[in-house]
């Protein structure tokens, strides 16, 4: 009996000497390159998600404004670039017309002054609409972006025209239509932007996602549930040193506060993706009423330095600067409105705690 128990005590050393081994992240090769942030939305106003749905109004829950940019428009778009974002992510509709605009929401109720499916609109009906029109932060008592954004429901190719020639879109379908994505791909290209030279990337429905794939076998495109279901096949079955087939030439989604979780990180796990051609995207902690992305600064330094991959950030208006400040563009004004803001929303998650 002692000599199984011995003999079973040396193997089950061996084994976890192995796996330590195998998952070693000081083992792997260091990762060539730096961390890239994807502006959601580019900039846009932060809003309270408490309780919110997939059709809950956003626009009449906004937090104080500090900055002057809304969601989806060339403004906000080109502002996130030259701010240093590597990617600014956009959400596209087409029109009763056949043209492709960006714009978030699927009806026009909330955020406009206009109503019913933004796809049953012609363009020169959604060009006249004020885009601003349904923003508050105070319960309806003011409107501080009202008549100030009429006419700037951008069409996808104004925001791609007005980006450098470095600037990235990141294309977010919302209908599960993969007639949409031959839609996109003939703007793009009928503008002379090949989305895989241009280095655009597309992710939403599979509907659409898999129609991109075959449009553009060599641009990013991803679909967010095989990206969640990769991820939680590496948390089950990482640790053999197996990289899943979910997650080959796919893209993986590692929350903030669940790094620890996955298996070699962060050198050994980018290794194996980068082996097979796949994408790390870094997004928010994970829990109750947490945004998608990171939303404090602070929160890049929680991200090990040697990681490459995407960041998924929702304020890169504070976010943006942290991690490049050469690029930072922003006037004295608007740092000290940034940084009243950051005050009250680390004032209010204390609170929360």
């Amino acid at each position: 009996m002692k000599k199984f128990a011995l003999w079973g005590g040396m193997g089950f050393a061996i084994l976890i000497l192995v796996l330590s081994i195998t998952n070693a992240s000081w083992l792997a090769p260091n990762p060539i390159g730096a961390p890239k942030q994807i502006a959601h939305r580019g900039l846009h106003q932060l809003y309270d998600k408490t309780g919110v749905g997939r059709d809950t109004c956003t626009a009449d829950r906004i937090y104080q404004p500090y900055h002057r940019y809304l969601e989806n428009t060339v403004a906000s778009v080109v502002r996130a670039q030259k701010m240093g974002a590597w990617l600014v992510e956009v959400d596209v509709a087409p029109t009763k017309d056949g043209e492709v605009v960006v714009f978030h929401d699927w009806t026009l109720d909330c955020r406009t002054d206009g109503t019913g499916p933004v796809r049953d609109a012609t363009l020169e009906e959604l060009k006249a609409l004020d885009i601003g029109h349904g923003y508050t932060a105070d319960g309806g008592q003011t409107y501080p972006f009202r008549g100030k954004f009429i006419g700037a429901m951008p069409t996808l190719e104004e925001v791609a025209r007005a980006l450098p020639p470095r600037g990235r879109l990141m294309i977010n379908f919302k209908s599960k239509d993969s007639a949409e994505a031959d839609l996109v791909s003939t703007s793009l290209l009928a503008m002379g932007r090949d989305p895989a030279q241009s280095g655009d990337a597309f992710y939403g429905h599979s509907g659409p996602i898999d129609r991109i794939r075959n449009l553009h076998p060599d641009a990013w495109a991803w679909n967010p549930d095989e990206a969640r279901a990769c991820s939680e096949d590496y948390v089950a079955y990482g640790w053999t040193g197996y990289l899943p087939e979910i997650c080959r030439g796919n893209t993986m989604l590692i929350p903030l506060n669940y790094q620890w979780a996955f298996w070699g990180w962060p050198n050994r796990l980018i290794a194996r993706m980068e082996a097979y051609r796949g994408e790390v995207i870094v997004i928010g902690p994970i829990g109750d009423n947490l945004p998608r992305g990171i939303t404090l600064p602070e929160q890049l330094s929680e991200i090990p330095s040697s990681f490459n991959g995407y960041v998924w950030t929702e304020d890169a208006f504070t976010t943006l600067p942290a991690l490049f400040p050469r690029f930072d563009n922003r006037s004295q004004e608007e740092i000290d409105a940034a940084q009243a803001a950051l005050a009250r929303r680390r004032a209010a998650g204390r609170a929360a705690q």
